[in-house]
């Protein structure tokens, strides 16, 4: 599934304050996204265990907000900038869901439930503020905070939603990988047979991507008595880490490559 973005050239064109300051909507970008969602996931559970959890939640949201502070001042989509916002959406946004059921003793059931609730609202907020909920149209401003607000959303409905299948459910951490895995498809079969609308087909996929994620690289990191492969959420963590930062720097550099190729 395949949506287009602005062009490198319509981003010179036009006022920086109708650049849309979110990536090109590629198979890469779907890779980095459910790479983010598994190292959120991990890194959470990593942190939870080596300091105190309070301080591991302040550090987070001390972390997101500078991230998010300097996302939506930059005037322009930086590669960078962007996805490192995003892995820390996934590390908070977890903790976030983690902390309701673990803290507060919700059950996955009824904060699936109410982040579910609270993406509709979000969603029919915005698009009754901005009449789209296109990504094309996510530019500096109002369209900016919606769509960030969204992304936090549905990263605590994706950690529940996994939680809940692959626990509360009984399914597994590898069967309710496979699930999401062969769920996510399903957006884009309806997409490509014009049943539903690239709006929506994207949104309904970004939410699947968090458990998607969170639940294979929950899998590699739980010990094999919970029916996982042991490798510890610390290495699972840094090898996620290793590839996102990896593929982003490849399209930091081929932006910049193409960027120069058309100024040229």
């Amino acid at each position: 599934m395949t949506l287009s973005a602005v062009t490198v050239d319509d981003r010179i064109r036009r006022p920086a304050a109708l650049v849309a300051k979110v990536p090109q909507v590629t198979a890469l970008f779907w890779v980095i996204k459910v790479l983010t969602t598994g190292m959120g996931e991990t890194a959470s559970d990593f942190l939870a265990r080596a300091i105190d959890p309070p301080i591991a939640v302040a550090l987070a949201l001390a972390a997101l907000a500078a991230a998010l502070y300097l996302q939506l001042r930059a005037r322009r989509y930086r590669t960078g900038l962007y996805w490192f916002t995003v892995v820390m959406v996934s590390i908070f946004g977890t903790m976030a869901a983690d902390g309701l059921h673990v803290g507060l003793s919700i059950p996955y059931a009824v904060s699936t439930a109410v982040f579910a609730a609270a993406l509709a609202l979000t969603l029919w907020w915005w698009h009754a503020r901005e009449g789209t909920l296109s990504i094309h149209t996510v530019t500096r401003g109002r369209p900016e905070r919606f769509y960030w607000a969204t992304v936090l959303i549905t990263f605590a409905l994706g950690t529940a939603a996994g939680d809940l299948t692959a626990t509360t459910l009984g399914w597994g951490y590898l069967p309710s990988g496979l699930v999401f895995a062969a769920a996510i498809c399903l957006p884009a079969l309806a997409f490509r047979t014009h049943r539903l609308n690239a709006i929506a087909a994207f949104w309904t996929a970004y939410v699947i991507t968090r458990p998607l994620g969170a639940s294979f690289a929950d899998w590699m990191g739980v010990p094999t008595d919970r029916h996982g492969l042991g490798w510890g959420t610390g290495p699972v963590t840094a090898a996620w880490a290793a590839a996102i930062v990896a593929l982003v720097a490849y399209l930091g550099l081929h932006r910049t490559s193409t960027k120069t190729a058309t100024a040229i």
